[in-house]
């Protein structure tokens, strides 16, 4: 079982129901979606193009998929998750635009946010305890040759090379897309999704992601508001209370809080 924190819409949202139909699969309930018809594409053109962000889901990764630490459980996970969501402010994002995000069509923010960038750091600083160290089969299948300086001392450090000032926000709707067909997949995304992204994104909720087992698709389990909602009762798949977070790991947690820089 592996755990990852992220951002997705929320689930009537008309963004989440309209990428689930592109990505032939609901992040939400795991369904699986029929996919649209795009011009100059097969439908097995579109579901071949689409297959490694229908297995993640429609979702901005904001910590990477990470399995639990030794000492920690779900419950506590969840736990500090709804206390950090809590003590959030909901803000909003420039309105997406669908991008060519080097080898990938995904949906990025017109203008960077220093608010997105800080809760990212936030977040991988703050639940860094939760996770359990990469093992050497895990940092061999993140090719760390390949990687700059920073991202290889991210790596070590957080576990994903592409946190901190290597962090972008992006949403992925396709996987590697060779030239000749760059121009059909974009019109049918522009067709797709583009009338839903001319306005603000707001970022309102974080998601607790799971995945079952190594290469099974991920799926939202539980859905934490930001601001004091959360302090109530998080949107969680299951009606089971989460177990107290134990002082220990609530400590580092904090600790972790505290070292986050104000410009961050």
């Amino acid at each position: 079982m592996r755990y990852a924190i992220c951002f997705t819409p929320p689930i009537h949202d008309p963004l989440s129901i309209a990428a689930a139909e592109w990505l032939g699969r609901n992040v939400y309930s795991d369904a699986l979606c029929e996919q649209p018809s795009v011009a100059g594409l097969t439908h097995q053109d579109l579901a071949f193009h689409t297959a490694v962000p229908r297995r993640y889901g429609f979702h901005a990764g904001i910590k990477a998929p990470f399995r639990l630490a030794q000492d920690a459980t779900e419950g506590q996970l969840l736990s500090a998750l709804m206390r950090f969501a809590s003590d959030l402010e909901p803000f909003d994002l420039a309105e997406l635009q669908i991008a060519w995000l080097g080898s990938f069509f995904g949906l990025a923010p017109a203008q960077p946010s220093g608010e997105m960038a800080h809760l990212a750091a936030s977040v991988v600083q703050a639940f860094d305890p939760f996770r359990a160290p990469l093992s050497d089969e895990e940092l061999e299948r993140l090719d760390p040759d390949k990687l700059t300086a920073p991202q290889f001392s991210n790596l070590h450090r957080w576990g994903d090379p592409f946190v901190m000032d290597e962090y972008r926000f992006h949403m992925a709707l396709s996987g590697p897309v060779p030239s000749t067909l760059r121009p059909r997949v974009e019109a049918g995304l522009r067709t797709a999704l583009g009338p839903l992204l001319g306005k603000p994104l707001e970022i309102r909720s974080l998601a607790l992601f799971i995945e079952p087992e190594r290469g099974a698709p991920l799926r939202v389990h539980s859905q934490h508001p930001l601001g004091k909602l959360a302090a109530h009762r998080p949107l969680r798949r299951a009606d089971a209370a989460p177990l107290p977070l134990p002082g220990s790991v609530e400590a580092d947690v904090a600790a972790a809080l505290r070292r986050i820089p104000a410009s961050a």
